[in-house]
């Protein structure tokens, strides 16, 4: 492993592909150390990633599914325990699903994927943080929160109806981004800075993947969105760009910018936190 305390180390969720892939890509070519939280294997024909591999650069840490706690448990109790310090984590995982549907543990996917699974990670993982320079946390949002017009934890929780990427899919981003906004001032006190982005249109269609998206979205993904490395840059702009010092905002197209419920955001913390220390937590009989 290479333990180099001069070079910044980063942990990514969702590094294998699309916008994490090409932002793993960007900090090893910077000469940062990269962890990857994923659920799959990177491209085998990947060259620059199996050079990374061999030389300790990049550390690859798997989970069957973010969404499922047992699995995720495991995978973070290894991060901690071989794992020294982090000092941006990019909580970017994601993904949008094509129906209703519930993880193991009851909650809509959605809400599970992208807004619980990234406050048990930076639960989780908060020590490491602090143990490294930059103390930085940025959330993957979305431009999508914006279309949502009806907002509460028992949508948030338990949908009516479903729609494809303006239903739970922005729901839950906006969750991520109003949680974020939330916690701010008390990761504050312990040095952390957080800040939810969102990454900007970017063609990140995987052939043979189900996509989760509307027909028409997918069509002018394919045609008018820019390559994933948009994304990426985006999110690095995010964590080491000119809003760096600032914490808790939501940055749409590199600005600060309002975010919609905003009234909402210490309760959507409240129960977020709630889900970690009673669910999660006491699933494992963890203490914390």
């Amino acid at each position: 492993m290479n333990t180099n305390q001069r070079e910044n180390i980063a942990l990514i969720t969702g590094a294998n592909a699309g916008i994490g892939l090409e932002l793993t890509r960007k900090l090893l070519t910077e000469d940062w150390q990269v962890i990857a939280l994923n659920r799959s294997d990177f491209p085998a024909d990947d060259m620059k990633i199996r050079k990374a591999v061999m030389n300790g650069k990049l550390r690859i840490y798997k989970t069957a599914d973010l969404a499922d706690y047992a699995s995720l448990s495991k995978t973070l109790d290894e991060i901690k325990d071989k794992e020294k310090r982090i000092d941006i984590l990019f909580n970017n995982a994601g993904g949008s699903f094509s129906e209703l549907s519930y993880s193991k543990q009851g909650h809509e996917k959605h809400y599970e994927l992208l807004t619980i699974a990234p406050y048990i990670i930076l639960m989780e993982l908060k020590e490491l943080l602090k143990n490294g320079s930059l103390k930085t946390v940025i959330n993957t949002s979305s431009s999508a929160l914006n279309f949502v017009k009806e907002f509460n934890i028992e949508i948030l929780e338990r949908p009516k109806t479903f729609r494809k990427l303006l239903g739970p899919y922005a729901t839950s981003k906006l969750a991520l981004s109003l949680w974020t906004r939330a916690i701010a001032p008390q990761l504050a006190k312990e040095g952390i800075k957080i800040r939810s982005v969102d990454p900007g249109g970017n063609n990140t269609l995987r052939k043979g993947r189900d996509s989760g998206l509307p027909l028409v979205v997918e069509w002018l993904m394919k045609l008018f969105y820019s390559p994933p490395t948009h994304g990426a840059n985006l999110l690095y702009e995010g964590a080491l760009g000119e809003h760096r010092n600032e914490t808790g905002m939501f940055l749409l197209k590199g600005q600060a910018t309002e975010l919609k419920f905003s009234d909402q955001s210490q309760k959507v913390l409240e129960r977020i936190n709630a889900i970690y220390r009673n669910e999660f937590l006491g699933s494992f009989s963890k203490v914390q």
